[in-house]
């Protein structure tokens, strides 16, 4: 690639950042979904019943350390830190670039540490920002089309760092991200939220206290 294609390729990024941050966080989440849909859930954010009912069984005032897996453009993002303990912590991991990069340009919270990376190395991640353990981690990843074995190396990672009575909790289109969390979680409660597009199944695995 010569330097004319190469400035010609930057400038296209730029201009559809900007076209789909100008849609505002609808139309970036739309330009992640269309640039990796295998590794976005869904084509539009969760709905706020569904969040409601996800961070329900979350106990925040024992909270230090919240994980979420695909943050995308920060739907779950404010609710938590909305909830989290002053002295609490909210880590993002994702693999997009594009998501990371608003993450940090529209989210100003000294709690918020967001991560480009990936979820199976959820351990050295939580090491890294100073804690052993994390109190919870939340995932909306579409677990039934990652790529083979990515799924349940997740799933172990996080099994090993969520500490005594916390708890791993996913929301999906599929049963697969239940049945891998039951793998390795013994107590695991469910709910489904109908007031979302697509309607979806939640899921809470509960680490033995």
């Amino acid at each position: 690639m010569n330097g004319n294609e190469l400035a010609e390729r930057r400038t296209g990024v730029k201009l559809r950042r900007k076209i789909a941050e100008a849609l505002g966080p609808a139309g970036v989440f739309f330009r992640g979904f269309l640039e990796h849909p295998r590794m976005v859930g869904s084509i539009i954010p969760s709905s706020r019943n569904t969040i409601h009912k996800m961070l329900a069984p979350v106990k925040w005032n024992e909270c230090k350390l919240f994980v979420e897996y695909g943050p995308g453009v920060g739907t779950f993002c404010r609710p938590v830190l909305d909830r989290l303990p002053r002295d609490g912590a909210l880590l993002v991991i994702d693999t997009n670039p594009l998501f990371i990069d608003y993450l940090k340009r529209t989210i100003r919270d000294s709690r918020f540490h967001p991560v480009l990376g990936s979820a199976e190395d959820v351990e050295a991640i939580v090491q890294a920002l100073g804690y052993d353990k994390a109190d919870y981690v939340l995932s909306g990843l579409p677990f039934s089309t990652l790529p083979e074995g990515v799924g349940p190396a997740i799933a172990a990672a996080t099994h090993r760092v969520v500490r005594r009575g916390g708890a791993f909790l996913t929301y999906q289109f599929s049963a697969t991200a239940r049945d891998l969390t039951a793998r390795h979680f013994k107590r695991i409660e469910t709910g489904f939220a109908w007031w979302n597009i697509p309607p979806c199944l939640l899921c809470w695995g509960w680490q033995e206290a």
